[in-house]
């Protein structure tokens, strides 16, 4: 990057605007997956941020703008050497993420989704949501490879 990102400022972070359709919304990942090795994340925590990217980015196409393509999603983000922070925005109407059935719960264990926001907070240290649900927060700290 070209630029001072601070991951606990969020006026510093990177941005990137994509039109609503899974397609765009992978094509940020290369950038941020390339960030987080320059910055020395190992693969462990790598896969998990990579992983909740790419649910909090479906989750906003598919659930969010309804995978209309006139509706926009941003992605901001902040990576350092200690932590990476990312910020998911649609403009879908929201939701109450503690409405959300438990993936868990005996009735639901066979259905095929409804598990993303339980991974999410799984492998995140830190998952918010704002306004309304129409954006996620996520935080993940470097874990600090023992030598060896």
């Amino acid at each position: 990057m070209t630029r001072c990102v601070d991951p606990d400022n969020e006026s510093t972070y990177v941005e990137v605007e994509f039109p609503s359709s899974l397609e765009e919304a992978k094509k940020p990942e290369a950038d941020i997956l390339r960030e987080l090795r320059r910055c020395g994340y190992c693969n462990e925590t790598t896969f998990a941020i990579k992983l909740t990217l790419e649910e909090s980015l479906t989750n906003a196409v598919k659930h969010g703008n309804r995978c209309d393509p006139c509706k926009k999603v941003v992605i901001r983000y902040g990576i350092n050497e200690d932590k990476a922070c990312f910020i998911i925005r649609d403009e879908g109407p929201g939701f109450d993420p503690e409405a959300v059935p438990d993936p868990t719960a005996p009735e639901r264990i066979s259905v095929p989704s409804g598990r993303g926001i339980m991974l999410m907070r799984a492998y995140m240290d830190r998952v918010e949501y704002r306004d309304r649900g129409r954006e996620v927060f996520f935080m993940k700290r470097r874990q600090v490879q023992p030598p060896g």
